[in-house]
């Protein structure tokens, strides 16, 4: 007779194969009722929806959303799939945000069928899905995208709500800018006769300097009878910075982010104090709050470090070549990176304090100091080398988080720009904030992001003569939430009043992170 395990095993081979097969949305008819409840009890699959699951680590704690955030897109494109085949498409306004690269999970996925159908179905972490009845518009034209069926980017932009025109500027920004004639949008508009449209494309494109787009559609409307009457639906927002044509949304949307949350930052955080004159005195009272820094940034990280630990790190007496325990704590080994990391953070620093471009030398030197972050990690054997070759070469995830960074592929193409934008950028507030932000938002490494983006906004920060800031461990949700709030519904402000009351406090010499 087979053992508990034995059993599980065969189980879990029976999961791995729909992995394998490229299965996300894993039906009950997918699995044998033995095995699926067998997965089910022992934590490797979540239900979803009656009759459809996911699967998800046996590790996961209860209340996790990681798994399913993680998922959701792959699901919703299995589950429609099956469920409606070509007869149905994502909504256009959800189309185009995926266009522009913003894979957030919204709360409701909207769709539309000809199906008889005006239903929601509930998912997990209060999110769902609407399927709602509507005639399919002749005139748009469909396409997939990672398994979901929608509209394309020209079909998006007629067919999306007015208000996602401010709603989401960056993302219908970045849109437009993806579009390299205007043949497409004139077909869609002249076959469906929609004059208003017509003038608020127009608006939008002139509003971007693209005069012969506007003109291009006005022009076609117009020689067949239409009255147009051009509308800039910016016409309340900031000019947009030139932008490029691009296929690829990635990089005009991290111009339009920065240039968008721009000024909410500038509103609340404090003016900076100047470069100070004393160098030295500076770096020093950087070093004194190493052990302090440390412990919070780690703590935030869910490392268990103690105060003792960094200290041994600090003084030498961490062995990862003769003590077998050193070499083989993982905690151990991201105090000892952290240490690295902030020496050679504190070079860059006395760089910019000898009047160096900020932007300049974080683009020279981030490399550096992700490296020295994991290097003991790789000497300890606990991750492969190769982790130190550069950026990511998968998807990830962050926890709990409905906000899905860039995929790898694209990461390449925003780094650069990020570090444009530092190097550009005036203020060194603006450059605190957004490079932290913004750093986590791409999420460029495998892991260590958090970190990395603590360390950019405290070089940014020195830039302005600002005290280095710890964000202590006991904020970590009002942390966690204000990122959230900026990645997801693209609301810079709280993180901005965050920051700005803790760099506020440092300034006034208060002690705001204790041990």
């Amino acid at each position: 007779m087979a053992t508990p395990a034995e059993n599980l095993a065969r189980s879990l081979e029976a999961l791995k194969q729909l992995q394998e097969a490229g299965k996300v949305a894993i039906r009950s008819a997918d699995l044998s009722r033995t095995n699926r409840e067998r997965l089910l009890q022992n934590g490797f699959l979540q239900e979803v929806t009656k009759g459809w699951y996911i699967a998800k680590p046996a590790n996961e704690q209860p209340g996790d959303s990681t798994s399913w955030y993680a998922s959701f897109w792959a699901f919703c494109a299995g589950y429609l799939d099956e469920r409606y085949g070509n007869n149905y498409f994502i909504s256009p306004d959800q189309s185009l945000l995926l266009h522009a690269g913003n894979r957030s999970v919204p709360l409701q996925l909207m769709i539309r069928t000809t199906a008889k159908t005006n239903h929601n179905t509930p998912l997990p972490f209060h999110t769902s899905l609407w399927h709602g009845q509507a005639p399919v518009p002749e005139a748009a034209s469909f396409m997939k995208l990672q398994g979901l069926r929608m509209m394309d980017v020209a079909s998006s932009l007629v067919y999306c709500t007015p208000g996602l025109f401010t709603l989401k500027q960056a993302e219908v920004r970045t849109a437009l800018a993806m579009v390299p004639d205007a043949t497409e949008l004139n077909r869609i508009l002249l076959q469906g006769g929609h004059s208003a449209i017509a003038g608020r494309l127009a608006g939008a494109f002139r509003s971007l300097g693209k005069q012969r787009m506007a003109n291009d559609i006005l022009k076609t409307m117009q020689s067949v009878g239409y009255a147009v009457r051009e509308t800039n639906p910016f016409e309340t927002l900031a000019p947009a910075p030139f932008l490029v044509t691009e296929r690829s949304p990635h990089v005009n949307r991290i111009r339009l982010l920065w240039q968008e949350m721009r000024q909410p930052v500038l509103q609340v955080f404090p003016p900076a104090p100047a470069l100070p004159v004393q160098k030295e005195t500076y770096l020093q009272q950087v070093d004194a709050l190493y052990t302090t820094d440390a412990y919070h940034s780690l703590s935030i990280e869910r490392y268990q470090v103690t105060p003792e630990l960094i200290e041994r790190v600090r003084s030498g007496n961490w062995d990862v070549h003769n003590n077998a325990t050193d070499r083989q704590q993982r905690d151990a080994m991201a105090a000892r990176g952290y240490w690295q990391a902030s020496q050679r953070v504190k070079q860059s620093i006395a760089r910019i304090l000898d009047g160096e471009n900020a932007g300049t030398v974080a683009d020279a030197d981030y490399g550096d100091w992700y490296r020295e972050l994991f290097a003991p990690s790789v000497q300890a054997g606990l991750i492969p080398a190769a982790d130190l070759a550069g950026f990511r070469n998968k998807q990830v995830f962050i926890s709990g988080s409905r906000h899905v960074p860039p995929g790898n592929e694209a990461v390449r193409e925003i780094m650069p720009v990020l570090m444009e934008l530092l190097q550009q950028e005036r203020d060194a507030g603006v450059r605190a904030v957004l490079g932290h932000f913004l750093f986590g938002y791409i999420h460029p490494y495998i892991d260590g992001n958090g970190r990395m983006a603590r360390f950019l906004m405290n070089v940014m920060l020195a830039s302005g003569g600002y005290p280095w800031t710890v964000i202590p461990v006991q904020h970590r949700s009002t942390y966690m939430q204000a990122l959230e709030q900026a990645s997801v519904e693209r609301n810079i402000e709280p993180f901005a009043q965050f920051l700005a009351w803790l760099v506020g406090e440092s300034l006034k010499g208060e002690a705001v992170a204790r041990v």
